[in-house]
């Protein structure tokens, strides 16, 4: 069975009778196998996923299936599955089955998709290259010697590696943009309050989104729209009406990029100079692409990282060895209970982030950090809207690199640093995409990055057509 990328040519195949859905079920669950040595997968649900293909093929015969039959997909390990273990890959949580569903999940079953398994990931979305989850690294697909990037590595991995066709994943910083860069796929994250966030297991708050990872814009789109829309099970999501995207306008578009971003010592020549071709391939495509300054660049990670550990910091209190999850066989009283099962049950990255958090909310330095933070964050805020008055997006590099080695990054500021380009939009809680479209010298892909407005998602689906279908104006 050839390996289908789109949607579209699922269903056509599936009427046609060209292919079935338990066959294709049994395609990806084969890819799945053949590719376990890639720790993509933390557990399966093969049986169940074959029962499902078998009811849906059945609706496909008498034409009543859903916009997502043919629609075989994978979660990340911190979205939530009724009766499905979810364990953030953390000790902390393993044994630990849901007892709901997530609101993001649940629209997309109730349109026919079907689940093939629960992905691997840095643990509790804590992470930028997928080697900090308590069950052992995800290698990339593209190159087994190199990161796939996180913290939603493992959901970038399993579509890039033809084991499913969407994945869903968590974005807090750039955990679905980055590693979609280095495995060669898109990536996209909604506005903040656009997608639910019900079901999923929090690190920060008031950054975290579901979106999903695909090969093709249409299926983002798809995903997109029929995970969208206000939840009562979240307060946060927006009343705002999800506009259906109609295809790209005719209209050039007006694009700004971010000169700091070039400048950045860090970025790596390769995606310095395929981001460079970028620009001069949209100009010639008929859009206007300028260079804006951007001098708080050096400050969103500062910003970023006072602000999600504090709301780690309060997220993972509730881990505490009593009410569900690891509790040390040390215990002896209630104070060894919680010490003890947090410092077994939580790894050294989630360990330093609580541990930083809780510094930057403390009575002696919470006005000199988080504070201070907070206001940090809405200048960035306001230069951004600033920027998108006179433009349509702001274009920057996915990643100041390609995908790098297995254990090459040791400090963890440098690893940190890998979010410089996408921590914006979640600053910002603004939508972002990052598409395949460049090669660095070495042959592994440059994901190129666009920011719009809030709920300005369309524009992004709209580039990304026309970059991904070669679309002049």
């Amino acid at each position: 069975m050839e390996d289908y990328k789109d949607l579209k040519d699922i269903q056509a195949d599936l009427k046609s009778g060209i292919i079935s859905l338990p066959s294709l079920v049994a395609h990806y669950i084969d890819r799945i196998e053949k590719g376990r040595h890639l720790n993509i997968f933390l557990e399966t649900w093969e049986e169940e996923a074959s029962q499902r293909a078998a009811l849906i093929q059945e609706k496909v015969k008498t034409g009543k299936a859903g916009r997502l039959a043919g629609a075989v997909i994978a979660i990340k390990d911190n979205i939530c599955y009724a009766g499905h273990k979810v364990s953030a890959s953390s000790k902390i949580l393993e044994g630990f089955e849901s007892i709901f569903t997530a609101t993001s999940l649940e629209r997309l079953l109730a349109e026919d998709a079907i689940v093939i398994g629960r992905t691997n990931c840095d643990e509790f979305a804590m992470g930028s290259s997928n080697e900090n989850s308590a069950y052992a690294i995800v290698k990339n697909p593209l190159d087994e010697s190199r990161v796939p990037g996180g913290s939603s590595g493992g959901s970038a991995a399993a579509v890039a590696a033809g084991m499913c066709l969407i994945a869903l994943g968590s974005d807090t910083g750039g955990s679905i943009r980055q590693p979609a860069s280095f495995c060669g796929i898109i990536g996209f994250k909604p506005s903040y309050g656009r997608i639910s966030r019900y079901g999923l297991i929090a690190y920060a708050s008031s950054f975290d989104q579901i979106g999903p990872f695909s090969h093709a814009i249409s299926d983002t789109v798809l995903a997109y729209e029929i995970m969208a829309g206000a939840d009562p099970m979240d307060s946060t999501t927006s009343t705002k009406k999800v506009e259906a995207f109609r295809g790209p306008e005719e209209k050039p578009l007006r694009i700004a990029y971010i000169q700091d971003c070039l400048d950045s010592k860090g970025i790596a020549p390769g995606v310095k100079a395929a981001f460079e071709a970028k620009i001069e391939t949209l100009k010639a495509d008929g859009h206007t692409v300028e260079p804006v300054a951007f001098p708080l660049l050096d400050s969103m990670i500062p910003t970023y990282y006072v602000l999600t550990t504090a709301e780690a910091s309060s997220n993972l209190a509730r881990y505490d060895g009593i009410h569900y999850g690891h509790r040390s066989d040390k215990a002896t009283d209630i104070e060894s209970t919680y010490v003890l099962s947090r410092s077994e049950g939580f790894g050294i990255e989630v360990q330093r982030r609580i541990m930083l958090g809780t510094f930057v909310l403390s009575a002696g330095y919470y006005d000199a950090y988080y504070s201070k933070a907070q206001k940090v964050r809405r200048m960035i805020k306001d230069r951004t809207e600033e920027i998108l008055k006179d433009y349509d997006l702001i274009m920057t590099p996915s990643s100041p690199t390609v995908a790098f080695p297995i254990d090459s990054v040791k400090d963890p500021i440098s690893m940190y640093l890998q979010d410089i380009f996408t921590v914006q939009a979640n600053l910002c809680g603004m939508p972002a995409i990052t598409l395949p479209l460049a090669t660095a010298e070495d042959g592994m892909p440059v994901g190129i990055h666009f920011l719009a407005a809030g709920f300005q998602e369309n524009k992004l689906f709209d580039i990304g057509m026309r970059c991904m279908h070669q679309i002049s104006v």
